[in-house]
């Protein structure tokens, strides 16, 4: 059991006391993707004695991610540390009482339900789109609780999601339609994103706070508090509203909660090509993930370009190519230098095979 003392503050408070801290001791939340929601939500949450917190990203620190990314540091970013790395690192010197597991992998179908085995509670810190989809049909499958968050520019928004109290997020976006032959397409537009438009390091720590709220109450047994509220936050105007959507888990017929479709975790919409926006860089992952021995490849690579590795990742410049390849311990590769996907894959079959 760890020593309750350094909570005090927190326990002193009725919703805590020495019972909730010692649930929230006990607790393991996963949380899926280590970028400004996702760090700044675990620093709360391992401040706040979360027995266990799972760090899983597939991304390594940059230097434009230090203006709202508040776990990492310059140092972090000069030697491309993966980002679940570096945050493990950060919260271990705050709270060495928690277990962190830190897990540097690209989630996908593949491996999410076993990324999330053993988790109470989920927190969203993706980065995209099709990953917050992914994880409702793995949530769906599981039964598990989550929180959603989102920031863009100096807005943001934040709900708690639970199978069978809320409606889920695909009731809320919609994502895809049937058409005439009865064929699923997507109906969704492109959602604006902090690479291209920008966003406000303050507007992301509120954000983040009010999902490790929602995180600490669904943990304490309090999700009744939370409902079915849907919270817009707007930092620059300083205006909080929210919205009710109780009612939207019985009107929507909804494919995913109520008819049981899972169409991200069955793998129907998922690519193994995706462009990073605002990175110039294009991800490849393999279709079948399997171990890399980074010094071999390291050996293998010198002789055709500049090989920069260290324990976590290798980076490569091929001797007369303007990209660089940053290549992982799954096989993963970042081509930085094109948004090109056919030039990424070429790239990386001419230097890691099919």
């Amino acid at each position: 059991m760890p020593n309750l003392s350094r909570y005090h503050r927190q326990m002193l408070l009725p919703q805590f006391g020495t019972t909730g801290q010692e649930r929230l001791s006990r607790a393991v939340v996963a949380i899926l993707g280590m970028g400004a929601l996702g760090s700044c939500a675990a620093e709360l949450l391992a401040r706040a004695g979360v027995g266990t917190l799972r760090l899983i990203d597939r991304d390594f620190v940059d230097l434009t991610n230090l203006q709202r990314q508040s776990l990492y540091d310059e140092t972090d970013a000069r030697e491309r540390i993966p980002k679940a790395i570096a945050a493990a690192r950060r919260l271990g010197e705050i709270n060495h009482e928690i277990t962190l597991e830190p897990i540097v992998a690209d989630i996908r179908p593949e491996n999410i339900l076993e990324l999330l085995a053993g988790v109470d509670l989920v927190v969203d810190g993706a980065d995209n789109f099709e990953l917050r989809l992914l994880l409702n049909d793995a949530a769906l499958e599981r039964n598990l609780p989550w929180v959603h968050g989102g920031c863009v520019g100096t807005s943001g928004q934040a709900m708690a999601f639970h199978p069978t109290h809320t409606p889920c997020f695909r009731c809320l976006v919609n994502p895809v339609d049937d058409d005439a032959s009865g064929q699923t397409s997507s109906s969704a537009t492109t959602p604006a994103t902090c690479d291209a438009v920008g966003v406000a390091g303050p507007a992301v720590h509120l954000v983040a706070s009010l999902q490790a709220m929602m995180a600490i109450q669904i943990l304490l047994g309090e999700r009744e508090v939370l409902g079915s509220q849907l919270k817009l936050i707007d930092a620059w105007s300083g205006q909080i509203r929210s919205m009710d959507l109780s009612g939207l888990r019985e009107t929507n017929d909804c494919r995913a909660c109520q008819q049981g479709e899972r169409l991200w975790l069955s793998g129907q919409q998922t690519s193994q090509t995706t462009v990073l926006c605002g990175r110039n860089a294009v991800q490849i992952s393999p279709a079948h993930p399997r171990p890399l021995d980074l010094n071999l490849l390291a050996n293998q690579l010198a002789p055709l370009g500049d090989v920069r590795p260290n324990p976590y990742l290798l980076r490569f410049k091929p001797t007369g190519h303007n990209c660089e390849l940053t290549i992982f311990r799954d096989r993963r590769a970042y081509i930085e230098g094109t948004e090109d996907p056919t030039l990424a894959r070429t790239l990386y079959t001419q230097f890691l095979g099919d």
